[in-house]
């Protein structure tokens, strides 16, 4: 990895923390080890009714980008929101008028479902490169920087997003979104920001999540989590 592209990620990095840190309805969970924030009111409640709708309609088994022997690593369902619609079209503008990332380094918007006991065991969203997935994804963009999760309901129970390095748990609100950054102050992957869903205990948990790129993404088909 040139100096350039570590450069590049630590700066795209401090800059949309700056952009966070400024926002009125929006604050920093204390941490030293990750940039972590949270919008308070981000999607109103027609936004959320909206897309949990799209994704009930269209919601299959999520998938792994690298293979696990747990069966029970990741249970939710999600989907692949249609970039076209204009209520998508309308969620992507509010993302990228609060992070200032270019539009073109944003994954497609994905739809997530929990039902009880559904869950996503702790992982990180970037990508190692050590696996055999990475010579595609740097093709395809390369490491992912910001991650945008908005919750779209309250499950009566559960579900909250846990990040255990660091002792961070977030519990659903509707219209809210938590957003941090996958990389470290010097742009290199941050072990800290392992994370999980956990398991829903009662009612059903939405959510969209998106994943920025350090470069332009290009779709691809090996593009899951």
């Amino acid at each position: 990895m040139s100096a350039a592209h570590v450069d590049y990620k630590a700066a795209i990095g401090a800059s949309v923390a700056q952009r966070l840190a400024r926002h009125p309805s929006g604050f920093k969970i204390p941490s030293n080890d990750i940039d972590i924030f949270v919008i308070r009111d981000f999607l109103t409640a027609k936004e959320c009714e909206g897309l949990v709708r799209k994704i009930d309609r269209e919601r299959i088994p999520s998938k792994l980008l690298a293979p696990s022997s747990d069966p029970e690593f990741r249970t939710s369902e999600s989907c692949n929101l249609d970039s076209k619609d204009p209520l998508v079209i309308q969620v992507e503008a509010k993302l990228t008028a609060l992070t200032g990332i270019e539009p073109s380094h944003g994954e497609t918007i994905q739809g997530q479902r929990y039902a009880v006991g559904q869950q996503f065991k702790p992982h990180h969203d970037y990508f190692h490169q050590s696996e055999a997935y990475w010579e595609e994804m740097d093709r395809c963009g390369g490491q992912r920087t910001w991650t945008a999760m908005a919750f779209l309901n309250m499950p009566e129970e559960g579900g909250q997003t846990h990040f255990p390095r660091v002792g961070i748990k977030v519990a659903p609100r509707t219209g809210n979104l938590l957003i941090w950054n996958n990389l470290d102050a010097h742009g290199l992957p941050n072990p800290a920001t392992l994370h999980q869903g956990m398991p829903v205990m009662a009612g059903t948990k939405y959510v969209i999540t998106k994943w920025h790129r350090e470069r332009p993404w290009i779709v691809s088909s090996a593009t899951y989590y």
